[in-house]
């Protein structure tokens, strides 16, 4: 029985008494290794198959930028006003395209021996050094690479094998591709597994403790502990939160609490928008989602917070197996002059202690994390429920493809 199918007087009681949960036994607590999810295991260098969010539009122009994405190194680069992504590497001596440049419309140039090869394509259409007649003009190629713009942002597609890529509104959050709205945001490279920043974001227990001495909550009280359940909505994950608990007495150690005397003391009852107490006043945007829970997580690595007036989106980008690009962005559903005041607040506060300080702290764990092996604990349904989803997803994905598993997984090694 949930809380909401109890009785007044039964909540009331449950809130002055912490339900009892079931504990595992101790030979099943904790897993050694994520054989359980053998395509989670193996993408230590990102799921392939999805669109990916590389940088801001607005820093691509006329010269070629290096980037790694799922362990794959690109270029990018503006032509006529349309980005194109190719492999970051002449196939003459293997010197980066990034450190070229344009020296002829439409195409990029080695610094080295004036290699140019064709933007859309990718075919080597001239050869500066060997003159018009080069045997090797339209003989060679270098990899392209599926490119959108969206959010503000340069996507690109990461593909399987050689499929047509997805639509990317497809894969973005469907309210922000059905409502007006203003942004602001980060793209901050750090250290650590994508996959651990993915799991940090999801994850119950961390926030009511790790951010306890952040800024950005320094009014703000979080509860102490929570009864949650996960809950399938379409293509995303949400936690639902079925009791909260502010404070609690651990026997034979003592109580803890994460209210504050000059905190803002929070409303009694469970909530599931924001993490910091329940509100009357919603973004009718925000509340015409009906999101079953606040936290929200989707392949191939997007995690959406919803808050009573702002929404908060990450995108955990994979670099490489040992590093990831960490996109943060908060949204406000206004328009016009109503937007003056977000912008206002996101650039003189937000900013610095949410996308800085308090997301600071995640990166902190996230490159000291050092697992398998694990032991799991209750909370951690958050985890296993987002692993057990991109089993899912990515089998599908795989077979959309015609990719077979063992393809597949020389694939993923190979990435």
């Amino acid at each position: 029985m949930t809380t909401s199918e109890r009785s007044p007087a039964a909540r009331k009681t449950a809130a002055k008494e912490p339900a009892k949960v079931p504990r595992a036994t101790a030979d099943k607590i904790g897993r050694q290794d994520w054989s359980s999810w053998p395509h989670y295991d193996k993408a230590a260098s990102g799921f392939r198959g999805y669109w990916y969010p590389v940088t801001w539009a607005s820093h691509i122009t006329g010269d070629p930028k290096p980037f790694t994405l799922c362990g794959e190194k690109i270029t990018l680069i503006r032509d006529s006003g349309k980005v194109y992504a190719l492999h970051n590497r002449c196939p003459h001596r293997g010197v980066p395209l990034s450190e070229g440049n344009q020296q002829f419309p439409g195409t990029v140039s080695c610094p080295y021996h004036g290699w140019t090869f064709d933007l859309p394509t990718g075919r080597l259409s001239a050869v500066i050094t060997d003159g018009p007649g080069c045997r090797l003009t339209g003989k060679l190629s270098v990899r392209t690479y599926a490119v959108e713009e969206r959010l503000g942002m340069v996507w690109v597609y990461m593909p399987i094998a050689e499929e047509e890529p997805h639509p990317i509104d497809e894969q973005l959050p469907e309210e922000l591709v059905s409502n007006a709205f203003v942004m602001g945001g980060r793209f901050d490279p750090r250290g650590g597994n994508w996959r651990f920043a993915c799991e940090n974001g999801f994850d119950e227990g961390h926030a009511k403790y790790l951010h306890r001495t952040a800024l950005w909550r320094l009014f703000k009280p979080m509860p102490t502990w929570n009864i949650t359940r996960i809950v399938p909505k379409g293509r995303w994950i949400y936690r639902v939160q079925d009791e909260v608990y502010w404070e609690a007495d651990f026997p034979g150690v003592g109580r803890w609490t994460n209210k504050r005397w000059w905190m803002k003391q929070p409303a009694e009852g469970t909530f599931n928008l924001g993490n910091t107490g329940k509100t009357d006043k919603v973004d009718p945007v925000i509340e015409s989602q009906d999101f079953p829970g606040f936290a929200s997580l989707s392949m191939p690595g997007m995690l959406r917070i919803a808050y009573p007036n702002f929404m908060h989106y990450e995108f955990y980008v994979p670099i490489d197996a040992d590093h990831h690009m960490y996109v943060g962005v908060m949204v406000n559903f206004k328009q016009g002059w109503d937007a003056l005041p977000f912008y206002a607040k996101y650039l003189g506060a937000v900013r610095w202690l949410f996308h800085g300080q308090f997301s600071g702290q995640d990166a902190w764990m996230v490159d000291v994390t050092d697992a398998p092996p694990e032991k799991l604990y209750r909370p951690d349904v958050s985890l296993t429920s987002w692993r057990n989803l991109s089993e899912e997803e990515y089998a599908k994905k795989l077979a959309a493809a015609g990719v077979t598993e063992a393809t597949a997984n020389s694939t993923e090694t190979e990435a």
